[in-house]
């Protein structure tokens, strides 16, 4: 008897839109066994998306419980959930998501370069999962030199790359001709043989019509799951013919790989790429630079003005007789005198000190009178 896989118990899944509370999962119960071949069915907006997010761990319960393989998905952190997708389900959608910048062969390794598999032994991994979707003659072809059920046949070696024990596919024939879905279909099929669980989300009854165990959705609800007795017969499952899964290196050296790896991807993601990037380098240029300028322009406008102000006095101190500005009684104080002048020029931190004494006086010259401030100071 195959062991329980997939287990989801009372899960519950809302969304909050606006004041509205939506409920795109209610109280699902649902077990999959290894090697099973599932289709979950339903018109759109039934939450059989949802609950394909939530089975490949894209997605959290708001309640209830999910194991994958007995481990209890909700008490994983962040980390934990990402290890556990990369080395157990292996996901294959209805618009491919390849890299465009990158050749077929590149789009299948990444997944190993993220489980830090070595470089020749995920070229040479990669390159027979290609070979053994009839995709020899196409390693180097980008996915734009490529057909649709060409393209999605690389995303399947991609979702195989680490093993993919579990294949969750998302209307995988959605986007191809009648032709093209027939391989992809055919392909499917041979991995549920070899042994891979294989669950199929498609409001295609053609598609579904493969599938050994047929769920019905509809708002948020399970509202059957049957044997599909209308199978059409396929031959007995059979051992693996795919290569087998990659080990993963020395977690040290996977780290280096990694960081080179991610330099090489950026590398090549800026050549292909030529336009955007001088118009991004350009943008960056232009906002260093005027970031720059207004700065400096900025710094010689604070020193031009305290320059002005420096020749204006703002450095000099001036002390006056008395106890206040105004005081009337100030001109009667003698507490200021020469020697004062003296003490203070020998302190380190000033400069040099001057007597300083003004009067309002009229002041003539041959027939003309000018009343003026006039300030006498010491002769240095």
């Amino acid at each position: 008897m195959s062991r329980a896989l997939l287990e989801l118990k009372g899960v519950t899944r809302r969304f909050v839109a606006g004041e509205k509370d939506f409920i795109a999962l209610n109280d699902i119960n649902l077990t999959i066994n290894a090697g099973e071949l599932v289709a979950i069915t339903g018109a759109s907006g039934s939450g059989k998306s949802t609950l394909m997010n939530v089975l490949g761990c894209l997605d959290h319960a708001n309640s209830g419980s999910y194991k994958v393989d007995g481990r209890e998905t909700g008490t994983l952190t962040d980390d934990e959930l990402a290890e556990l997708r990369r080395d157990h389900f292996g996901f294959i959608f209805q618009r491919y998501h390849l890299l465009p910048h990158l050749a077929a062969i590149q789009n299948v390794e990444m997944p190993a370069i993220y489980a830090g598999t070595g470089k020749s032994m995920r070229v040479e991994r990669a390159q027979k999962l290609l070979e053994r979707l009839g995709l020899s003659g196409h390693l180097e072809h980008r996915p734009s030199q490529l057909s649709g059920g060409q393209q999605q046949r690389v995303s399947i070696a991609r979702a195989l790359m680490n093993g993919g024990e579990i294949i969750l596919a998302d209307e995988p024939t959605g986007a191809l001709d009648s032709v093209s879905g027939k391989e992809v279909m055919n392909i499917l099929l041979e991995l549920n043989s070899a042994g891979h669980t294989v669950i199929l989300v498609t409001h295609d009854e053609k598609v579904a019509a493969h599938a050994e165990r047929i769920i019905e959705m509809r708002d948020g609800e399970i509202i059957a799951d049957r044997v599909n007795t209308d199978r059409p017969i396929v031959n007995e499952k059979t051992t693996e013919r795919l290569p087998s899964k990659p080990r993963q290196g020395n977690r040290l050296m996977a780290n280096i790989g990694l960081f080179q790896e991610a330099f090489v991807m950026a590398w090549v993601a800026l050549i292909s790429h030529r336009m955007r990037t001088l118009l991004t380098m350009l943008g960056i240029i232009i906002g260093i630079t005027s970031v720059v300028s207004i700065v400096a322009i900025g710094e010689g406008a604070k020193r031009y003005v305290l320059k002005d102000i420096q020749a204006i006095g703002s450095n000099t101190i001036e002390v006056f007789p008395g106890s206040d500005f105004g005081d009337t009684k100030s001109m009667d104080i003698q507490t200021l005198a020469l020697s004062d002048v003296t003490a203070l020029s020998s302190e380190y931190y000033i400069d040099s000190a001057t007597p300083n004494i003004g009067r309002n006086l009229l002041v003539r010259y041959r027939n003309i009178d000018v009343s003026a401030t006039v300030s006498g100071v010491s002769p240095s």
